[in-house]
């Protein structure tokens, strides 16, 4: 096979995008498509034909964006450098990205995947002080190796299509192989306590001391430094032990601020928090204080500090459920909802028994968890090594 090295500058015509005014409406919400490197960023395929915003034809004509042909290569050049897709259609882009418009010599797809395969080169060239980008010159100054018989470059982007298509189903199936791992944990733990359905219920604040926190005045920077007490955010709230915390506060801030320092083997359980925090839970295994959003429950004689953590994750969906409707804009558990629950209350012993259950029947399904994450991995790194084979691999012929 006969390779040659050019300039992509000498093989492709690279066109910057432009961006119509912002707050004129006349401008936005027509029919052509708009591309930005969010648009690109999001795309979970190898063409693009639609975006985010579309810009009317008067916002075309304000900005005089140069048209992006139908199978043009379409790069983001900043914010950040690299993502990649060919359009699926005549479209226009914003400034932050570059299109390569093929010459009769470079086939398009052939072009997307050795733009991918060099993107660590390409990203190498960019410069900045508030973001990183590649500038139109320095594109056209980019070197890559092609083979000059056109129907061979086919051949390769059609072989490198085919096998990262197998590469994306295989993602794929182990993407639902790991999620039906974590929805199998959360079956596990409704089924273990449906056995408790007729154990004695307690009401969580009638037998176990309840609070929550606050967040001392950022303005008072004696309440912050020096820092000397973990203190709790909703977000460190994550079905995991907490034995550290982004931010602590002073003594001074446990006096003045209506804290209060909890103890080891207390429960959290986050009453807010965008996306899935709300509802999560927590054991703490360091003293530490938390913000107003986190309720918290101490060691008791009523419940063991780990059966009660795992019945409130076997309860995340019905908590998120419960305060669904509740906090105005934003839905919120609350001290009067959680204090109200009413939870399973066995022996100490049979929670002890149901525990470690629980815990023999976690440490496989966290094996079966961690053999899917690890294979997920794999598949990330496996079309970096299709490229490679295909690429480096005939460049190892070139110099023989």
């Amino acid at each position: 096979m006969n390779w040659e090295t050019s300039p992509l500058g000498k093989v492709t015509k690279i066109l910057s995008g432009t961006t119509p005014e912002s707050s004129n409406p006349a401008y936005w919400n027509g029919s052509h498509v708009w591309v930005t490197p969010t648009d690109l960023g999001k795309l979970d395929a190898t063409v693009i034909a639609t975006s985010a915003r579309q810009i009317s034809e008067s916002g075309r004509e304000s900005c005089n964006p140069p048209l992006i042909p139908k199978s043009a290569v379409v790069m983001s050049s900043r914010a950040p450098i690299g993502h990649l897709a060919i359009a699926g259609c005549d479209l226009y882009t914003n400034q932050g990205c570059k299109s390569f418009v093929c010459s009769s010599d470079l086939d398009a797809e052939f072009l997307y995947f050795t733009l991918k395969h060099r993107m660590g080169d390409i990203q190498a060239l960019g410069n900045g002080s508030t973001f990183a980008e590649v500038s139109k010159s320095d594109l056209e100054a980019f070197e890559i190796s092609f083979p000059k018989c056109i129907d061979e470059q086919h051949q390769i982007a059609a072989h490198l299509k085919a096998q990262l298509a197998e590469v994306e189903i295989a993602r794929k199936a182990a993407q639902v192989q790991l999620s039906d791992t974590r929805l199998l944990r959360a079956r596990m733990l409704k089924a273990f306590f449906a056995e408790l359905d007729a154990a004695p219920k307690k009401k969580l604040g009638d037998y176990a001391p309840t609070t929550s926190g606050s967040t001392p005045s950022r303005g008072n920077k004696q309440y912050w430094q020096p820092a000397e007490i973990a203190w709790v955010k909703t977000g460190e709230v994550a079905f995991a032990p907490i034995t550290a915390t982004e931010e602590a506060i002073s003594k001074l801030a446990l006096a003045e601020c209506s804290l209060s320092l909890l103890p080891p083997q207390t429960i959290l359980i986050a009453m807010i928090g965008q996306g899935k925090t709300r509802g999560q839970s927590a054991i703490l295994e360091i003293p530490a204080t938390t913000n107003q959003n986190c309720f918290a429950v101490l060691p008791n004689d009523t419940w063991e500090p780990d059966f009660l953590y795992l019945w409130m994750k076997s309860s995340y969906q019905d908590l998120r459920d419960l305060s669904a409707d509740r906090g105005g804009s934003q839905a919120a558990l609350n001290g009067a909802l959680m204090n109200a629950l009413e939870v399973p209350a066995p022996s100490k012993a049979e929670q002890q028994h149901i525990v470690a259950r629980i815990q023999a029947a976690m440490t496989e399904i966290d094996a079966l968890e961690n053999s899917s994450k690890a294979a997920m991995e794999d598949i990330k790194r496996l079309p970096s090594c299709v490229l490679a084979q295909a690429f480096d691999q005939q460049g190892d012929e070139d110099e023989r």
